[in-house]
């Protein structure tokens, strides 16, 4: 139960996210062949969508009152920064296509990209609540295919070398 914990509350860190927890699922199912890799799929992607409504209705306000305070503003003005740029860049590419844009943005794992900034964009686009967290459940699956290709393709190869 401990490792299925472990992976679920990976999910939920800004930055790691699904991308960290799945590899670390991996890991975790070579170690143990109990572990259940499709239970550990869906702690993680619920673990990934559980910040999203938080992230949508208070990130901004927060972040917005700590960018000026002095232990955490560095890293808050970051944060908020973030936020508008990948709202910024959503928003150039995608004109009407917001939805599908997000999803993308969400779903290609490349750093900086994912649930929380994905979601902080588009509360600072001030996107629909319904599409946001449609769209970033999209994404979120689209990331976890990718992922689990290239973990299962790492995988296969280390264990073809290893042998």
């Amino acid at each position: 139960m401990k490792n299925y914990l472990y992976v679920f509350f990976i999910s939920m860190v800004p930055l790691i996210e699904l991308r960290g927890a799945i590899p670390v699922a991996y890991v975790m199912k070579a170690a143990d062949p109990e572990f259940n890799l499709l239970l550990a799929y869906i702690l993680i992607a619920i673990g990934n969508m559980i910040p999203v409504p938080l992230i949508y209705f208070f990130a901004r306000r927060v972040l917005e009152w700590g960018k000026d305070k002095p232990v955490i503003g560095k890293f808050f003005t970051f944060c908020l920064e973030k936020g508008e740029k990948g709202g910024q860049k959503l928003q150039e590419k995608a004109g009407q296509g917001l939805f599908v844009a997000l999803m993308l943005f969400v779903g290609i794992p490349l750093p900086g990209t994912g649930a929380w900034t994905g979601t902080l964009a588009a509360s600072i686009l001030d996107m629909n609540f319904k599409k946001t967290v449609t769209s970033v459940i999209c994404g979120v699956a689209l990331a976890a295919v990718i992922v689990s290709i290239v973990c299962a393709l790492g995988l296969g190869a280390y264990i073809g070398i290893a042998s």
